[in-house]
């Protein structure tokens, strides 16, 4: 950018002096080249994409159509995984009259675990075509956890499977399991 001299005449002989200015760098520029630059960065990358999960839901019913009866899940064909507080799974294959505590069993999220109980219960069920999940989310559940089931339910192939509410016989045994089986807390000194 030009910049003007100005000179003045001092009373001492006349002669001219030019005024001594301190340079300016002129940041107008530079503010347009980083302009530029961010508004070329942002059109020509790209975002990350959100990762989403296909979730099969089934048809919305017609409202005219007859309900059709309720179907019973034989318990030789199906599964039930309660998830629970502090990433604690468990599962069963059992009535409302054969639930124990003891037959109410904990598992891991990992492929030793959950994965390989699902494969277990899928490979000894009486009619492999019909084998049900039955994912029963506790009101302590993350929701970490149940994008951990679904998962295992694209691992294992595992098409059909459904998620409800636990029972009130099942939260009293699950209730009483987790009871029991608290952490003892760490010594104090």
């Amino acid at each position: 950018m030009a910049q003007v001299q100005v000179q003045d005449k001092s009373a001492k002989g006349g002669k001219v002096r030019s005024k001594k200015n301190n340079p300016a760098v002129d940041m107008t520029p530079m503010v347009d080249l980083n302009f530029l630059l961010l508004m070329f960065f942002m059109l020509s990358s790209t975002f990350s994409k959100p990762n989403v999960m296909d979730l099969g839901l089934p048809a919305k019913p017609d409202p005219n159509a007859p309900k059709p009866p309720p179907t019973e899940i034989k318990l030789s064909n199906s599964i039930s995984l309660l998830l629970g507080k502090d990433n604690r799974v468990f599962w069963h294959q059992q009535d409302n009259t054969s639930l124990t505590d003891q037959n109410l069993n904990e598992t891991t999220f990992d492929r030793e675990g959950i994965r390989k109980i699902i494969e277990q219960a899928k490979a000894g069920a009486a009619d492999k075509t019909k084998f049900t999940v039955i994912i029963k989310p506790t009101d302590d559940a993350v929701y970490k956890n149940f994008v951990d089931i679904l998962d295992e339910m694209a691992i294992t192939k595992s098409e059909q499977y459904g998620v409800t509410d636990l029972k009130a016989w099942e939260k009293a045994i699950y209730d009483r399991k987790v009871a029991g089986t608290t952490a003892p807390a760490s010594p104090t000194k």
